[in-house]
């Protein structure tokens, strides 16, 4: 297998955002993200929520082979802000997570990035 570098960054603006009493259910989503990108979990995810006036919110991080995946949500505003960050070394559809982040977050509005990072950073057109 020839390594590959890619990392996706996705901004979203959603309509659903996980509270506290969700960390299991957000843990189990971005285990299924790895499964569905055909990826090897090898720690995590680890999920948290901070409950703080002005930062609250989720943010749960996965290690998966020699890479990984950070997920952060902001949920005090309508609608919420979800920053996702996608890196692998093997090759992924960016497409899968646009089709995962909507289906459960219930996606306003989304924007993203993904580049080549193997020799420089180079943005990728899907």
């Amino acid at each position: 297998m020839t390594q590959q570098h890619k990392h996706l960054i996705v901004r979203a603006d959603i309509g659903w955002c996980p509270q506290e009493e969700d960390l299991n259910k957000i843990s189990d989503w971005v285990r299924g993200l790895i499964k569905k990108i055909e990826m090897k979990l090898l720690a995590g995810p680890y999920t948290t929520y901070v409950n703080d006036s002005g930062n609250k919110g989720m943010t749960s991080v996965a290690i998966i082979e020699t890479s990984h995946i950070a997920l952060h949500i902001w949920d005090e505003n309508e609608p919420g802000l979800m920053q996702l960050d996608v890196y692998s070394c093997a090759d992924f559809n960016p497409q899968d997570i646009f089709d995962e982040v909507d289906r459960v977050f219930k996606t306003v509005k989304m924007e993203y990035k993904f580049l080549d990072r193997e020799k420089e950073l180079v943005e990728v057109n899907i």
